[in-house]
């Protein structure tokens, strides 16, 4: 399991922040974050000509920037703050809402991305539950569940797209002519 480090807390520990501003801040960074990383993987996608996947994951960048959107005019703000760069790192040096580049696979299906999406969705719930349930402030709290209750909201979206795509066949990344580098 990912344990996630907060500023300079031990791995594992989840220290909320100390202000609104401070948390919305970071939560909107959060997701502009997975939204660049969403077009990463499209980009990948693209390149290997896997249009359906990068179709899929420019639509989840779509909605990472559409929440960022959202949190910025709740805000009233036109921009972020800044965040200490460190910030609500995972162990593998991801966000919490933040997919690893190691996770794509040239031949992966929508299945896949979509699996993906869903775990970087959990990972975010879980994460605003657990800053709800360390913050001092009442503010902060009431926002984090608020949060975490938009992400459970994005995983039964993913869920429901994951019921209508089918299941890869086990030899999915079996590619007959695969692609060769030479340096």
């Amino acid at each position: 399991m990912t344990t996630l480090t907060q500023q300079t807390g031990a791995p594992g520990s989840t220290k909320g922040p100390e202000s609104l501003d401070d948390f919305m801040a970071h939560a909107i960074a959060m997701e502009a974050e997975a939204a660049v990383r969403y077009d990463e993987l499209a980009d990948a996608m693209d390149m290997h000509n896997n249009v359906e996947v990068a179709s899929l994951f420019r639509r989840m960048a779509v909605i990472e920037r559409k929440h960022a959107e959202q949190l910025l005019a709740q805000m009233g703000w036109s921009s972020a703050p800044p965040v200490h760069s460190g910030a609500w790192r995972s162990d593998s040096g991801e966000g919490p809402e933040t997919a690893a580049s190691e996770d794509i696979h040239y031949l992966m299906q929508p299945y896949h991305a979509l699996q993906i999406a869903l775990r970087n969705e959990e990972r975010a719930a879980q994460f605003f539950g657990r800053l709800a349930e360390a913050a001092r402030d009442v503010k902060v709290r009431d926002a984090a569940l608020e949060l975490q209750r938009e992400e459970q909201e994005h995983v039964a979206l993913v869920q429901a797209w994951l019921a209508k795509v089918p299941e890869p066949v086990p030899d999915w990344a079996v590619d007959p002519d695969p692609p060769r580098y030479t340096d």
